[in-house]
């Protein structure tokens, strides 16, 4: 099954790194968040990915087309010219990027991968989120209810300590990555290619029109999952997964 990623935003939030890259190629562990989200799907036996690419395109283009010199070493014979590569870091992966336009929409995105994506059911996430989503149990989930599309409600994580309280009695305090009060949209959806025709055009943006005439419609699920889940939207998301990496208890990584 095809795996599209979003990874064309400008990602304003974290201008202070994304003036330069592109965000999904922000890295934890020195690999870029994108390796990682393709490194979850992969686990699970998906490793057909279409990137749907915009800002700094060229970055993503360039990592991936120098993906065997950049995570190996190597000997270079500067007579011959020859490369002999070592410790390769091996990946069975198949990737298409595309580039789907500077100020594309995210909706707008998905529908410019529509030939690729032909008529079958496929799956999406963004660039910028990690969880340890079983995506086996996702893609059941989503063939035993028969709907148009699942998209994966996840809690948000903590920006604060978590108080439960009793009035104004503090009973407890958690400082946690993850809240236990609401469900947001965490990506990580699969589809139907009918979805498709509900897209307009670049403008639009997948979490408004579209997502609401499937809801309407009463053809849009949500997969509860209840464990480790965070996207990269500041400084303090980037630094709380790079510390989760190097504890070597990333939830993330199976």
């Amino acid at each position: 099954m095809k795996v599209v990623i979003l990874a064309g935003g400008f990602g304003t939030r974290l201008s202070e790194y994304t003036e330069s890259i592109p965000k999904p190629m922000l890295k934890v562990g020195g690999k870029p968040i994108l390796w990682h989200i393709m490194n979850i799907y992969s686990h699970f036996g998906f490793k057909n990915f279409f990137l749907a690419l915009g800002y700094k395109s060229e970055y993503i283009k360039e990592y991936f087309l120098n993906y065997h010199i950049l995570n190996s070493d190597f000997t270079v014979n500067l007579d011959s010219g020859s490369i002999k590569s070592h410790n390769t870091d091996e990946k069975d992966w198949k990737v298409t990027l595309v580039n789907t336009g500077i100020n594309t929409m995210t909706g707008g995105r998905i529908k410019k991968m529509k030939d690729f994506i032909g008529n079958e059911t496929f799956m999406l996430t963004y660039g910028d989120g990690v969880s340890s989503i079983n995506i086996k149990r996702l893609l059941k989930f989503h063939k035993d209810h028969g709907k148009m599309v699942t998209v994966s409600a996840v809690h948000p994580g903590a920006r604060f300590g978590e108080l439960d309280m009793e009035g104004n009695k503090v009973m407890s305090f958690k400082e946690k990555p993850q809240t236990t009060q609401g469900w947001i949209n965490g990506g990580f959806f699969v589809m139907e290619p009918e979805f498709l025709d509900l897209i307009d055009d670049d403008t639009t943006i997948l979490e408004r029109a579209p997502l609401e005439r499937v809801s309407n419609k009463g053809d849009l699920m949500a997969y509860h999952h209840n464990e480790f889940w965070h996207c990269i939207d500041t400084k303090r998301d980037l630094d709380l997964l790079e510390e989760m990496w190097k504890s070597g208890k990333a939830p993330w990584v199976f």
